[in-house]
């Protein structure tokens, strides 16, 4: 059954925001859209919602007649000692957040309703996902592409939004939308940052104030390295160099920085840079790992 999430609105007049929690409602809750053929957005999330995410949705807006976001914390996409049981969830708050950005319905399934008993299929990208995450976080993206491959699917939107901010993510979805021919478009949003600089990210919040701190030099890092590339620099002693420096900022450990292809994320050859490009980098301060990418060039 369809319920609500009922915001606290500081006395704000705002309807109450529909709520479903198993496909057989969601697609009860699409069926009248579809009839009225209303195009239909969707914004998968994992909650602990913040203005990155909100982007999203006002995005998926600005293209759709009918917003839908899915809050789901996917234990497929979390690895060995990784913090699937400490993630932050909220879901009131959420709820109320999605609610004044524009979202007209969410779905929030419980993991029996993603992943029923006997459920034994796995969706895997290669390629795209070989380095960098992929590597560091074996199994992450089969637990991501398997999530979203559901989602795409029981939802049925016209344009799916994701962020900037995990870019190999985006970059896999892609791939698995056209490799499935699956009917939807997919829309990058643009990376939401503090005014220091940091990509915003519901991890943020494990930061202490002095690790807060030194956060915003991934960015400064990535926009030197990415300066000296399109300057005639290159490429490999520019990643060097960016590294080196996030440790001098007080970082634990770089855990890579990296140019690729925009588009593959395959390795480019040494010496300059002709094409356009993406400078990715991860890089952990105590217990929270940071992600941040840039554009080079195009």
């Amino acid at each position: 059954m369809a319920g609500t999430i009922r915001p606290r609105t500081g006395g704000c007049s705002l309807t109450a925001l529909s709520i479903v929690r198993n496909r057989r409602d969601l697609r009860a809750a699409l069926a009248p859209w579809r009839a009225a053929h209303a195009s239909v957005g969707l914004v998968p999330t994992m909650g602990a919602l913040h203005e990155g995410h909100l982007s999203l949705v006002r995005l998926a807006r600005s293209r759709s007649d009918k917003v839908v976001a899915s809050l789901f914390v996917n234990p497929a996409q979390f690895g060995p000692g990784e913090d699937f049981s400490t993630y932050p969830r909220d879901e009131a708050r959420d709820g109320a957040l999605l609610e004044g950005a524009g979202c007209d319905l969410l779905y929030a399934p419980a993991p029996g309703e993603i992943y029923p008993p006997g459920f034994a299929t796995t969706v895997s990208v290669a390629g795209v996902t070989a380095d960098m995450e992929g590597a560091m976080r074996p199994g992450h993206f089969a637990g991501v592409a398997t999530v979203v491959a559901k989602l795409l699917i029981q939802a049925k939107p016209d344009v799916a939004v994701f962020g900037e901010k995990d870019y190999q993510q985006l970059q896999t979805i892609r791939r698995l939308a056209l490799d499935l021919d699956l009917p939807v478009e997919i829309i990058a949003a643009p990376i939401v940052r503090d005014a220091d600089g940091l990509a915003l990210s519901s991890r943020n919040a494990y930061l202490t104030p002095d690790q807060r701190a030194v956060a915003p030099a991934l960015h400064q890092a990535l926009l030197r390295a990415a300066a000296a590339i399109k300057g005639g620099g290159r490429a490999e002693d520019a990643q060097a160099t960016g590294g080196a420096a996030l440790l001098t900022a007080g970082f634990d450990a770089v855990d890579y920085f990296e140019l690729r292809a925009p588009d593959d994320l395959g390795r480019l050859g040494p010496g300059p840079v002709a094409a356009p490009a993406r400078l990715l980098a991860a890089a952990r301060l105590g217990r929270t790992r940071l992600l941040d990418n840039v554009a080079v060039g195009g």
